[in-house]
């Protein structure tokens, strides 16, 4: 028998099945790494970890882990490298994007986590 996968995060289906590293949800469409993914601590409040699995808070400094084309207004790319400090969490943050921050250059936006990773 196999292991059940966890439900997507996007819109709570239990159809999520595996491809390659990623869990699928063939319901919504949404793509998420499960080792990466939101998960609740004791208290009930919601872990966010960056791409590479470590713990993010509030105020934390992350650089961008992969080119992000950046929709609407002045468009354009953030590059890889990009150091943005003093993020806030968004627990509930819309289609996964958990990260309210100030990117220099393009100014407010919402980050997926599995975009970024922690500055030490």
């Amino acid at each position: 028998m196999s292991e059940q996968l966890p439900p997507c995060p996007a819109c709570g289906e239990e159809y999520a099945y595996e491809q390659g590293t990623l869990l699928v949800c063939p319901m919504c469409g949404h793509e998420w790494d499960a080792g990466a993914a939101v998960e609740g601590d004791a208290a009930g409040d919601p872990e966010i970890k960056d791409a590479v699995g470590n713990v993010l808070a509030d105020g934390d400094t992350v650089s961008i882990a992969k080119d992000l084309k950046v929709k609407g207004g002045g468009g354009g790319t953030v590059k890889v490298g990009t150091k943005v400090k003093g993020i806030r969490l968004l627990p509930d943050g819309v289609d996964g994007h958990d990260i309210d921050a100030t990117v220099p250059g393009f100014g407010r936006m919402q980050l997926k986590p599995s975009v970024v990773k922690k500055v030490d």
